[in-house]
């Protein structure tokens, strides 16, 4: 008889450890999810804050063009030359981020404005006619050019640059060269692109 009591207080006893061991694990475990939900939540936030104009991930096939919104101190000088590298002066293609989704994009043309410390500072061009909604696009704040035609478009298209938007590229970024803009063209528009950047 004392023998069956004590095997049903050690049976007890053991019941006891075990419903606190497995409140301990219960708890641990409890606290483990918290901490994750707290962690992907954190990712969660950080996701949204994440700036609108940040630039796509580096890739072989998609390089990164980077925005910058001063030109001051930089020498701009016309120097095209037909040697496969982007001149000032010259109209180049390159891989340019949207805007409204700058982790999406294409090749298109760019004037190259100048070379600083191993960059190309750019503005980008474009054939679509933008005369013809000049008033809706300057109240978006995108501000046009004409250019007139060159070898950078296939069909000669009149093209248009962009003098608002600067994007800052490297030699790797470029796929090609498309052809120089005449000195008179590109004089008038660095001195358009002074009302928007500070050169």
């Amino acid at each position: 008889m004392m023998r069956r009591s004590r095997d049903v207080a050690t049976s007890q006893s053991c019941c006891s450890r075990e419903a606190r061991t497995s409140g301990v694990r219960s708890r641990d475990v409890s606290a483990s999810q918290q901490r994750t939900a707290r962690k992907r939540r954190n990712v969660r936030s950080e996701r949204v804050c994440l700036k609108p104009d940040a630039s796509p991930p580096q890739t072989r096939d998609n390089p990164t063009p980077r925005r910058a919104t001063r030109l001051s101190g930089v020498g701009i000088s016309y120097e095209p030359e037909p040697d496969g590298d982007a001149d000032p002066g010259e109209v180049v293609w390159a891989w340019v981020p949207f805007e409204d989704d700058p982790s999406q994009g294409k090749d298109r043309p760019v004037l190259v404005l100048a070379r600083d410390d191993g960059r190309l500072l750019t503005l980008p061009l474009t054939s679509k006619d933008h005369d013809r909604d000049a008033a809706q696009e300057a109240a978006a704040g995108r501000h046009w050019m004409d250019v007139g035609t060159g070898d950078w478009d296939v069909r000669h298209r009149p093209s248009e640059v962009r003098l608002d938007r600067l994007v800052v590229l490297t030699d790797a970024d470029v796929r090609r060269e498309g052809a120089a803009l005449p000195r008179a063209v590109f004089t008038d528009v660095v001195a358009a692109a002074k009302a928007f950047h500070t050169i």
